[in-house]
């Protein structure tokens, strides 16, 4: 079919078109998309998936290789497994919001090191926050949901017919205010004690201007931030638990509508 006469090649090129949306998924999904996990992973898990995915569904790959048809195929299948990566990599995104807004507020902005997400220097607060947001997706089965929704993908869009349709996007776009929205209401309970705290502080600072601001304003914001950490991080949970669902629910309505 695509010559060089060998029998196994018309299933050897079905199995690499199948593992373009596959692979395009997990660069850009958490979790699967870590720089600590290596290619040789990725690439062994799109080839496993692959083979579920051809054992479910009749693909049928493009004819020619080298051909503008198929190029426009290639990437329309990219374009929809970047998508499913995508959305969940923006819930993913509100523990570092919030990670922000409280770091800021305890004065531990300068503390940061390398987050194993994506490789790149981030808050401490936003690192713990950011594993902790991974460890509830592993429990909850996320990544198997991930697995399942991108085969049922290949039902919504099959190959040849795969790009993402205006009102897709756009519903893309508007998840990504609920990153914003979701970080915010992750740090409000020690966000808002902290503002207080900061109050009080500028309060005392007018009265009486020689009292050293920093002698007294910082160690008071990190003692009342790591308590009300301590004591908030229960209820934080549970609602890194909704982030997570929010975000599983919000692929499949990219995939199902």
């Amino acid at each position: 079919m695509l010559g060089f006469g060998l029998s196994i090649e018309p299933q050897l090129w079905a199995l690499i078109f199948v593992m373009i949306r596959i692979g395009a998924t997990f660069i850009a999904a958490p979790v699967f998309g870590n720089v600590s996990v290596p290619v040789t992973v990725r690439v062994t898990l799109s080839g496993a998936i692959g083979f579920l995915v051809l054992a479910a569904h009749p693909i049928v790959p493009p004819q020619q290789i080298f051909a503008v048809s198929t190029i426009l195929s290639a990437a329309a299948e990219a374009l929809v497994g970047l998508a499913l990566g995508f959305v969940l990599q923006i819930s993913f995104a509100a523990p570092m919001i919030a990670a922000e807004v409280i770091g800021g507020a305890m004065g531990l902005g300068f503390a940061s090191s390398i987050d194993p997400q994506n490789g790149k220097s981030s808050p401490a607060l936003g690192q713990f926050f950011s594993i902790m947001l991974t460890l509830l997706f592993l429990s909850v089965d996320g990544h198997l949901i991930l697995i399942d929704l991108i085969v049922r993908s290949y039902d919504v869009l099959p190959p040849g017919a795969a790009w993402i349709g205006i009102e897709r996007l756009k519903a893309i776009a508007f998840f990504g205010g609920y990153a914003f929205l979701a970080g915010l209401l992750l740090a409000l309970p020690v966000g808002f004690l902290l503002l207080c705290l900061n109050i009080v502080v500028g309060m005392l600072s007018r009265a009486a201007p020689a009292l050293n601001l920093f002698a007294v304003g910082l160690p008071a914001s990190l003692a009342v931030g790591v308590v009300t950490l301590a004591i908030a991080f229960p209820t934080m949970g549970d609602y890194m638990l909704v982030i997570v669902r929010e975000g599983l629910s919000a692929t499949e309505n990219l995939v199902l509508g």
